[in-house]
């Protein structure tokens, strides 16, 4: 079905054959014509440990077995679609308290070969003290992996992890979303660090850390840890009137 945008953005169907505007009743929709697909949400979930970027993913013992996925859950009848990655997350991680962020929604005709599955991804990102590793590893056939190098993945699920790489190397520039995959107290070398492995790429540390204290608000605590033989780091928190993205 073909579409262009108007002057106002607004979508105009140039083939209405093909198009099915929601009735009031849903029931006088013939079953051939529209589709009922199984919907699930999938969550990456990320962190950073061994200075790169980890993913989270299952292998699949299944009719693609030895491939990889992205953990992955049916929204039932029962619960909404944020409810049920919400849940999903408590489920993989232990915890409540991970950010968690939808990322898009996945529904090409032929994506999966189970069948008409719609997917509504989110990533969610964790820390060493936000994660319970315990719980993670409790997960039948979970490993964490880099996301830039990637074992044999199932269904799409190769352009998930590259989409969602993508959109958070271009959320760096605008909000603190590199902020969750360091503690709540942190050195600037390990901000810094996260940054490098969103990115894959080193950054200079002077133009980092001017560029970080242009546009966020970070507060300097009395506290300091140990980074190597050199002397203490200090710690930072982001001041609590911070954004939140």
């Amino acid at each position: 079905m073909k579409q262009r945008l108007d002057s106002n953005d607004s979508v105009v169907q140039q083939n209405n054959a093909e198009l099915y505007p929601a009735p009031q009743n849903i029931s006088a929709f013939s079953t051939d014509a529209v589709a009922r697909p199984i919907v699930e949400t999938a969550v990456v979930l990320l962190t950073i440990f061994d200075a790169k970027l980890q993913a989270l993913l299952i292998q699949l013992d299944t009719e693609s077995a030895g491939l990889w996925a992205i953990p992955s859950a049916y929204v039932s009848a029962n619960h909404g679609v944020e409810e049920t990655a919400r849940r999903q997350l408590e489920h993989m991680t232990g915890q409540r308290n991970i950010y968690l962020e939808q990322l898009y929604t996945f529904g090409d005709i032929q994506q999966d070969p189970r069948g008409r599955v719609v997917s509504v991804v989110y990533f969610a990102l964790g820390n060493e003290s936000s994660l319970d590793m315990q719980a993670v590893k409790s997960l039948a056939g979970a490993q964490w992996w880099p996301v830039i190098s990637l074992p044999s993945m199932a269904y799409n699920h190769d352009s998930i992890l590259r989409y969602t790489l993508k959109r958070m190397q271009g959320k760096l520039e605008y909000t603190t979303i590199g902020f969750h995959l360091v503690s709540e107290e942190f050195t600037l070398r390990e901000l810094q660090n996260a940054y490098e492995a969103i990115l894959n790429r080193e950054l200079d540390k002077r133009n980092f850390r001017k560029k970080i204290f242009s546009i966020h608000s970070l507060d300097e605590t009395s506290d300091v840890k140990m980074e190597g033989p050199h002397r203490p780091a200090r710690l930072y928190r982001r001041k609590t009137s911070a954004e939140t993205l």
